[in-house]
């Protein structure tokens, strides 16, 4: 039986009933809904709209079928959807008082309810993780403030910097993704119980005390709003796949740093696969489905925005295809944040090997250019001399800091003996001094500076 059987004189088709049910999926949200109908019910009791009495067994009743449900006792099953299954449940236990829970409610506002008090326990729980995520980045960096590696651009050696650099512009990202969460949880919480099917309700409901009881900060300002709008989701969404984005980004880097042509990194066997038919392969597996699992979250946010983008107001079907899309994407983000950063702190980062690639490439060039500055040259022409100077060495099989100093006089009289010290990769990275840049005080300053943050 249907609870809008009134209306209709035959049966569904069992093929209309499955392809419009949504349980199978939905179920995951009962503890939201039954913590939205025990406020709604509260609500109604005290307004008086309901019997007292009656608000009182329907509330009891709740929190008996939330005990059934979380001890295994009770299986959601054999309903349209799970907000169909507890009316359905709770008015077999308690029979006619069940079916006054509905009063000034529509599913419409139900649903809605259901999915922003979810997504508040979905982007709680994802920002401890990218916390956590932030603590071990930290932890790692502070250890390599002096380990120098190459930064590239266009893929191409660019300039020698640190491990701990490399590694906090990751921390900078993660740190960005808990913001914008934080900015997105502002827009999910606002209740948008009473808005009822489109238009409201004529019963003198409270829906700020609704909202007290559920933990919102306030309520929506617009019924036909309320019920007709994903967009708070599709911004989890959208978060969701920056934060897939980064870790993607980091991952690849690790997939060819494990790299033999690399070297830069060890994986450890805890975190590492091999081949069925090639038993000398040791696999980055891990990070190669993190990044492959970011296109699971990009595919998500685009569902919900395809869904979205033509439909009238107010509340239509297709707006039940946003469970789905969310559920996954938060599946997906909180596995991959879980694994990797267990897997970080298992990392060998070969410091030889970077530092034999960090003063290799000509990656003190830009120091040198800016050597001749500080002795007068203009720095167009400075940038000639050296590009010369390194053309120089490309014919002569040699590193800017293997020259001796007649090879750089040969180039410009404005070159020193100093100059053999400023082009060492040392020096270059430890004259970088300014907030933000790749010399040990700086980077130690923006880790002491994220964990503050991360305090707070």
């Amino acid at each position: 039986m249907k609870m809008w059987d009134g209306r209709f004189a035959g049966a569904a088709d069992k093929l209309a009933d499955d392809f419009n049910g949504s349980l199978d999926f939905d179920k995951k949200l009962y503890k939201y809904d039954i913590a939205g109908s025990v406020a709604h019910a509260t609500m109604l009791g005290e307004r008086g709209i309901i019997d007292k009495a009656d608000a009182d067994a329907i509330v009891k009743s709740l929190g008996g079928i939330l005990d059934d449900i979380e001890s295994g006792r009770l299986v959601p099953a054999n309903a349209e959807d799970i907000h169909m299954f507890v009316e359905e449940v709770l008015t077999e236990r308690i029979g006619a008082a069940g079916k006054k829970l509905h009063t000034a409610r529509s599913r419409n506002d139900q649903v809605a309810l259901d999915l922003r008090m979810y997504l508040r326990d979905a982007i709680d729980g994802i920002d401890g993780l990218l916390r956590a995520l932030l603590i071990a980045l930290c932890d790692i960096a502070v250890k390599h403030t002096d380990t120098l590696i190459p930064a590239f651009t266009h893929m191409q050696k660019a300039q020698p910097t640190t491990l701990a650099h490399h590694l906090m512009a990751y921390a900078e990202m993660f740190s960005r993704d808990r913001e914008r969460l934080a900015d997105c949880r502002k827009r999910v919480n606002v209740m948008p119980l009473g808005a009822c099917a489109a238009t409201g309700t004529a019963y003198p409901i409270d829906r700020a005390r609704v909202a007290e009881l559920l933990g919102f900060d306030k309520i929506t300002a617009n019924s036909l709003d309320a019920v007709s709008d994903r967009d708070f989701a599709v911004e989890f969404l959208s978060a969701c796949a920056l934060i897939m984005t980064h870790l993607s980004r980091i991952n690849e880097e690790i997939v060819y740093w494990a790299s033999d042509e690399f070297g830069y990194v060890t994986l450890s066997d805890a975190f590492s696969t091999g081949s069925s038919i090639m038993p000398q392969k040791k696999n980055p597996d891990i990070s190669e489905l993190i990044r492959g699992k970011a296109g699971r979250c990009y595919g998500n946010l685009v569902t919900l925005l395809t869904v979205m983008k033509g439909l009238p107001l107010a509340y239509n079907k297709d707006m039940q295809e946003d469970k789905e899309a969310v559920f996954d994407s938060e599946t997906t983000v909180r596995a991959s944040l879980t694994v990797f950063t267990a897997m970080l702190p298992t990392l060998t980062f070969n410091a030889d090997k970077l530092f034999s690639a960090a003063r290799g490439g000509y990656t003190a060039a830009t120091d040198c250019a800016d050597y001749l500055v500080k002795k007068g040259a203009a720095f167009r022409e400075a940038h000639k001399i050296v590009g010369g100077l390194v053309r120089y060495c490309v014919e002569k099989n040699a590193a800017l800091d293997g020259l001796t100093l007649d090879d750089y006089k040969k180039f410009s009289p404005l070159f020193d003996a100093d100059i053999l010290n400023a082009v060492r990769a040392q020096n270059v990275v430890a004259a970088r001094l300014t907030p933000g840049g790749a010399s040990p005080e700086s980077v130690s300053e923006e880790i002491r500076a994220m964990r503050e943050k991360l305090k707070k």
